[in-house]
């Protein structure tokens, strides 16, 4: 019982009471459960119907339940054919029958509904009380995991009770749609395996399940793989109490087996038995806590958005596989197939660096082992180096879909694929900000340079001389994608002239730091010093849209031409912009979608001389629309460096209320870019962290009702604690050796065990 009780501090809990079809989907992604490796979406357990009927315009799924095993990968019947993540067994779903009579959740009356995320344990509770067939009452409580301590592992506890003597009861245990889409491996009782059939992945799944009455343990019938049926007579008031263990394991590859994998865990976790499964969860979400968590005194929606984001965020990254990064709705929900974007480097990234390094840098290797990829897309296009996929699953190949059918049944070119190509200067980018703030030279000599040598050999590749002396980079989409095949974007273009300086840098410091490296690296990419001189002028001539006289960046060549557009005369849209006033008109406007120049600003401060930040902020802020949900968070971080800290919280707020707020949109899975976007607004924004600096920094505006933050970061190998309150930071080297460290614009000293506290 005290395992069901969800944590008493509430700031810890988000609560759902009730069932509506509009926001049940919303739901299921917001409660989302996940370790990196799993991820399963919060569907009710008991009496839950099947989803095998087609998807038709007019009705909506009950519930759509999912388990997602990260990078299994397959190319489903669809068009155009894309790889998609492919969901495994349901092993939640429990089947009730009384007096031959199926239940089903929507054929009876909710009694009382509640669902509890509980963020500081990793664990979602369910209450459940409801009125079947013949007025019979049926109660339940449920506990479900999947552990952050052994990333195989999922956990259920489910206990019920009916309100009458004399029925007759069926229970079924199952694992629902197991092995839908792939080819059967094996079925015994306990495991079974399947193969997918386009990628040759393969997946097992085992499971242990005891249901006791009173304590003592009922037999069941077990005719099938992995099903488990038990039949008895109920008696009034007596509870029921079901426990489950299922492991699962994936293989890459055809000679491995992944069945004893998934047999091995189930073995550890039989022994452990469920409290002790639950326990070392619960003692791993601690110490992730320990290391990241925010905290707010003075503003309750902010502290719970933190909370939120980092639950998410720890849920998604598995710092134990570089073969696999986070999609854009992590392992939460059916949009975007699993693909992974340039989120993943710009939005996600320094989350992890800040307070979880391995996770960083098994993102960063994911990176480096589709290097192959996009080199080959790259040569594809007629040029050298990497040309990253702006959409990526497993292999690193391109995933977008070069074209798709509207609604209308017309035929929709899509161009991100082929012309967004600020990607490779995004992840060089988040390669330079993880050494950095690591100081992880193995990664270094062993990957990142080598990620940082390849991009920048494209864009010097794809930055062209023409008659007016200068390099232009045409036929682009920068992060404004209202605005396809533009010329000389200033994200592209600063970004990428920013990545080849930072290449060359490189190999100056290999070649300084570790000779042998360098020249291995050099003969390996054949890098010759002619090809280098090359990048030298790329650097000096590469166009960047910036104007001294007025300070600002030209978004593209022509942007200021556009039709300007008061966006304020359509503040009260309840869909985009795009769809209010139509494609054509949006991109004949100055409209921007999301974050652009802003973002630049965001990444690149330095880029901005004297009063040019604050002018480029002041002018793109009135023209984006926000739509996309990376956008808010971004333009929150930029405003709290300013000092404009109430337009920064109006949107941080707003970035809060994409995944707090049931949006039937988020039926697809959280969005966890604009969640780590939520997470920079505060850390690096409010707080004024910088992570791409020699030494660690901080320059804090609050908003005056926050009366203090309170957060760890990590800095090349150690941790240190920040506590912001009254217009003082309050500094402690936890552990590590003595450093230095940049508050507001003063150089101090840091000791292990002794609180530094300088007034601001």
């Amino acid at each position: 019982m005290q395992a069901l009780e969800p944590t008493q501090d509430p700031s810890w809990v988000l609560t759902h009471e009730g069932y509506n079809v509009l926001t049940e989907n919303a739901v299921e992604s917001r409660f989302a459960l996940g370790n990196g490796f799993l991820g399963m979406r919060a569907s009710r357990p008991v009496s839950r119907g099947p989803t095998w009927v087609s998807w038709q315009g007019y009705v909506r799924w009950a519930s759509w339940p999912r388990c997602y095993v990260a990078g299994l990968f397959d190319r489903p019947n669809t068009v155009p054919p894309v790889p998609a993540l492919v969901p495994v067994a349901d092993w939640s779903r429990v089947r009730l029958v009384l007096d031959d009579n199926p239940q089903l959740l929507l054929d009876g009356e909710f009694l009382a509904s509640v669902r509890q995320l509980d963020m500081r344990r990793g664990i979602l509770l369910s209450d459940l009380s409801y009125r079947a067939h013949a007025g019979i009452t049926i109660t339940s409580d449920e506990l479900r995991l999947v552990s952050l301590a052994d990333r195989a592992v999922g956990l259920q506890v489910l206990r019920f009770s009916l309100d009458r003597d004399g029925i007759d009861v069926t229970l079924e245990a199952n694992f629902a749609m197991a092995g839908m889409g792939m080819e059967p491996l094996q079925l015994d009782r306990d495991v079974s395996a399947w193969r997918t059939e386009g990628s040759h992945k393969a997946v097992a799944m085992a499971g242990s399940v005891t249901l006791r009455a009173d304590g003592r343990p009922l037999v069941p019938e077990r005719s099938f793989s992995l099903r488990w049926i038990w039949r008895w007579r109920s008696v009034a008031g007596q509870v029921l109490e079901l426990d489950r263990l299922v492991t699962v394991a994936r293989s890459d590859s055809l000679t491995d087996d992944p069945a004893p994998v998934a047999t091995d865990a189930l073995a550890r976790s039989r022994a452990l038995g469920w409290r002790g499964v639950l326990a070392v969860h619960e003692t791993a979400w601690q110490q992730r806590w320990n290391a990241s968590d925010v905290i707010i005194e003075g503003d309750d929606e902010v502290q719970e958005a933190a909370r939120f984001a980092v639950y998410h965020l720890t849920s998604a990254a598995n710092p134990d596989d570089e073969r696999v990064s986070i999609g854009a709705r992590a392992l939460t929900g059916d949009a975007y197939f699993g693909h992974v974007f340039w989120d993943t480097e710009i939005y996600l990234l320094p989350f992890y660096v800040a307070v979880w390094p391995e996770a960083a840098r098994s993102l960063l290797m994911y990176r480096y082992h589709t290097l192959p990829g996009a080199r080959a897309k790259a040569n594809a296009m007629g040029y050298r180096g990497a040309l990253y996929a702006w959409e990526s699953a497993d292999t690193g190949e391109e995933t977008t879909p070069e074209r798709v059918v509207g609604t209308g049944g017309e035929i929709i070119d899509i161009l991100t694929g082929r012309m967004e190509h600020h990607i490779s200067a995004d992840i060089a980018y988040a390669v330079s900000q993880y050494w950095r703030a690591t100081g992880d030279d193995r990664f270094f000599i062993d990957a990142g340079a080598e990620i940082l040598l390849e991009t920048a050999r494209f864009w010097v590749s794809r930055a062209v001389a023409e008659g007016d002396g200068k390099r232009h980079i045409r036929h682009v989409i920068g992060p404004d994608e209202y605005h396809e095949d533009v010329d000389d974007s200033a994200f592209t273009n600063v970004m990428a002239r920013w990545n080849v300086a930072r290449a060359l840098e490189a190999i100056d410091l290999l070649q300084a730091c570790w000779p042998d490296r360098a020249t291995a690296l050099r003969q390996k990419l054949a890098l010759r010093d002619d090809e280098l001189a090359d990048w030298r002028d790329a650097v000096a001539r590469i166009v960047t849209g910036f104007d001294p006289a007025t300070g600002l960046y030209e978004q593209s060549a022509g942007y200021h031409n556009l039709e300007p557009l008061d966006l304020s005369l359509y503040a009260d849209r309840k869909v985009p912009i795009d769809v209010v006033i139509g494609r054509e008109r949006t991109q004949r406007s100055q409209v921007v979608k999301q974050a652009d120049v802003v973002a630049l600003l965001a990444l690149l401060p330095d880029e901005f001389p004297g009063a040019a930040a604050k002018a480029n902020f002041l002018y793109y802020e009135p023209r984006c629309a926000h739509g996309s949900s990376l956008s808010a968070g971004i333009h929150a971080l930029v405003a709290a460096r300013l000092g404009e800290t109430q337009t920064a919280l109006r949107f941080l707020r707003h970035a809060a209320a994409a995944d707090l707020e049931l949006d039937p949109n988020s039926a697809g899975g959280i969005r966890i870019a604009g969640l780590g976007g939520l997470w920079q607004a505060i850390i690096l924004g409010f707080a004024g962290l910088d992570l791409m600096d020699d030494t660690l920094g901080i320059d804090p505006r609050l908003p005056p009702q926050w009366r203090s933050m309170s957060f760890r970061v990590c800095w090349r190998d150690r941790s240190v604690a920040i506590r912001i309150a009254s217009k003082t930071v309050h500094a402690l080297l936890v552990d590590g050796k003595p450093m230095e460290m940049r508050i507001a614009a003063a150089m101090h000293k840091l000791m292990p065990g002794a609180t530094l506290q300088v007034s601001i």
